[in-house]
């Protein structure tokens, strides 16, 4: 748990250095070391997106060198296996963006198998006061902004992190044009409407549907503003990730993890995931579209996703003997893969788990759902 908080604290580290950049210097934080603050407590009954699964989580705050840190855990360490630790999107929290997803039936079977780290950006979580004005590994899930952020991160520090499921990232920084944009929607919309357009497709928003309706009131009333406010500005102040497919350049960076980037047929941020796809290495990425999925495919279309995550972890050398049997029955187009051999991440390959069958499924390979 100590090695986990640290790099927790890491993370957070990144995630404030980024705000700072943003012209956010009146933030003050004066902690020095990480530390476990008060007793677990259980997650609010009363949230319409908790289900009963949600008993099992364990709230946590957290003091890092940046600040107070919300994180949910559920689990204790499996062996040596990474834990599974996630980043929301702008607008959300770790309940609006993934509960979905992890209380989904069949995500129980993977769940089971490893501990589980939801971080809730700073402020951004249930209740959050307002803010003052002035494992070894981990396999990293991260939505929109959260994506960005875990992939900066695994930059940074490759050795921290196995594997990253990155859906609807955006590998580049806002351009001038881009700029002015955001500044004009925030002069003719309010915040919710300006993040519901980033969170979901043009479709989903002319239609109004019931999901849209429930985010947005989410959005409204759970999720400070202000604090909101200063989320949304550091992330449209974002850097290019500034990454390159190896061999297209001298001295490329990519990521060197196994990755499986995710993105909703029409979703607003589909261009960015397909250049993101273009700019890393294929021998160990996995793209997967999914069709009639909307902008949040973990909330739409979550067995789905959970297949893939299966697939994506037996690769890795986890969990051979999980059941496949959804995805291959609900998959609409052909799945295309190369023959290539992964050689940058042996501890991927050194699980004794990974089964004879699995060993001819490369990593690299694009799927339509």
């Amino acid at each position: 748990m100590k090695v986990l908080g640290h790099k927790i604290e890491l993370l957070t580290g990144l995630l404030l250095q980024e705000v700072t950049m943003a012209g956010l210097h009146e933030l003050r934080f004066t902690e020095e070391k990480p530390l476990l603050r008060g007793q677990d407590t259980e997650l609010e009954n009363s949230d319409t997106f908790l289900s009963a699964v949600d008993t099992d989580w364990k709230e946590h705050d957290i003091e890092t060198p940046y600040g107070l840190l919300h994180v949910v855990i559920r689990g204790s360490p499996k062996g040596n296996r990474p834990a599974i630790l996630t980043y929301h999107d702008v607008g959300l929290n770790h309940k609006l963006c993934f509960n979905a997803f992890f209380n989904f039936e069949d995500m129980q079977e993977i769940t089971k198998h490893f501990v589980v780290c939801h971080v809730d950006a700073p402020g951004q979580q249930v209740g959050a006061s307002q803010f003052p004005q002035g494992f070894k590994y981990v396999i990293g899930i991260g939505v929109g902004a959260g994506a960005y952020v875990l992939a900066k991160f695994a930059l940074i520090f490759p050795d921290l992190v196995e594997g990253l499921v990155l859906m609807n990232i955006d590998p580049n920084g806002k351009g001038w044009i881009d700029w002015a944009a955001t500044k004009l929607s925030g002069l003719t919309s309010t915040l919710p409407d300006t993040v519901l357009s980033h969170l979901f497709s043009q479709e989903e928003l002319v239609n109004n549907t019931e999901l849209v309706q429930s985010y947005r009131q989410q959005i409204s009333s759970t999720v400070n503003q202000f604090n909101l406010q200063l989320f949304w500005n550091m992330y449209n102040s974002r850097r290019d990730l500034d990454i390159n497919r190896p061999g297209t350049v001298p001295n490329a960076k990519t990521l060197r993890c196994p990755v499986m980037l995710v993105v909703g047929d029409n979703a607003p941020a589909e261009d960015g995931v397909v250049e993101c796809n273009s700019k890393l290495d294929p021998t160990n990425t996995t793209f997967l579209k999914m069709a009639d999925s909307g902008g949040l495919p973990q909330v739409t279309q979550p067995g789905k996703l959970t297949e893939a995550f299966k697939y994506f972890l037996q690769g890795m050398g986890y969990m051979p003997s999980a059941s496949m049997t959804r995805l291959a029955r609900s998959r609409t187009a052909s799945l295309t893969s190369a023959s290539s051999v992964d050689g940058s991440r042996p501890r991927a390959c050194t699980h004794s788990e990974s089964s004879e069958a699995l060993g001819q499924i490369n990593h690299t390979m694009e799927v339509s759902c």
